[in-house]
């Protein structure tokens, strides 16, 4: 099944943007050739730019704050776990502390490396970082990977904070959701929100086989989901058939 997500507000945009840029940086950094070390710089200078938000540090740490409180709610509960309660409500604890104990934006030390600069200003140009372009850069390249892998995780390092709080509020907000099974008649679905909720996350799950990408317009009170199909130039074209899929909302 393929997922797709789609975003009521600007603030899980930001966090759905931020997760998959850390995923990307992730997997990078662990690989050994200067190439993919390349391209998980220019992926921690899209990092930079995100997290250059000012009001996401507070955003942030407002969502923690909230998700401590709704589940220090449960205490009591005797369906649920203290031990599990306890053990989340201790990890939101951690997580806000060491993110509310960041002075500046977040990632601000890395604007003082001059290296780091340097190679930013340069990446967004095509063919920019070539080496009588950078060659401080060309010689870092050819580095052991070893002692490239160090710097990137020196240099990322204070963007570990961020990327540990986005990762558990999303996850948070994903299990929040219910996965019901419908269909889009004749390629079509239009679904009035319940009211006295607010939805910050749609998902989808749709069977690959059935070559459909979907099309997801939402505000507070519509879902419209438009099932299309992919031609081989790459064109799409409305669906008029039903198409199945899974979707929930996560709010």
């Amino acid at each position: 099944m393929i997922l797709y997500e789609y975003p009521f507000n600007e603030r899980i945009r930001t966090y759905l943007r931020l997760q998959q840029l850390f995923t990307r940086l992730g997997q990078l950094m662990a690989r050994p050739e200067a190439v993919d070390h390349h391209f998980a710089l220019t992926t921690l200078f899209e990092i930079m730019e995100v997290a250059s938000r000012a009001e996401l540090k507070s955003d942030v740490l407002k969502d923690l704050e909230r998700q401590k409180q709704l589940y220090n709610g449960y205490r009591g509960n005797p369906a649920i776990s203290e031990k599990a309660l306890n053990g989340l409500i201790g990890q939101l604890d951690e997580y806000f502390d060491v993110l509310n104990q960041l002075t500046g934006k977040i990632g601000q030390s890395l604007h003082d490396n001059d290296f780091l600069m340097a190679l930013r200003s340069r990446a967004v140009i095509p063919g920019g970082t070539c080496e009588f372009d950078l060659p401080a850069y060309h010689a870092w390249q050819h580095h052991e990977a070893s002692e490239r892998m160090a710097d990137l995780n020196q240099w990322v390092a204070p963007f570990a904070p961020l990327a540990q709080s986005v990762q558990l509020l999303l996850k948070m907000l994903r299990e929040s959701g219910t996965t019901q099974k419908v269909i889009a008649p004749s390629g079509m679905l239009q679904q009035t929100l319940p009211q006295g909720r607010t939805f910050q996350l749609l998902r989808l799950k749709i069977d690959p086989s059935m070559g459909i990408t979907p099309e997801i317009s939402c505000n507070r009170l519509l879902v419209v989901i438009r099932m299309m199909r992919q031609e081989r130039d790459g064109h799409l074209l409305s669906c008029s058939e039903d198409v199945p899929f899974e979707m929930s909302l996560c709010a």
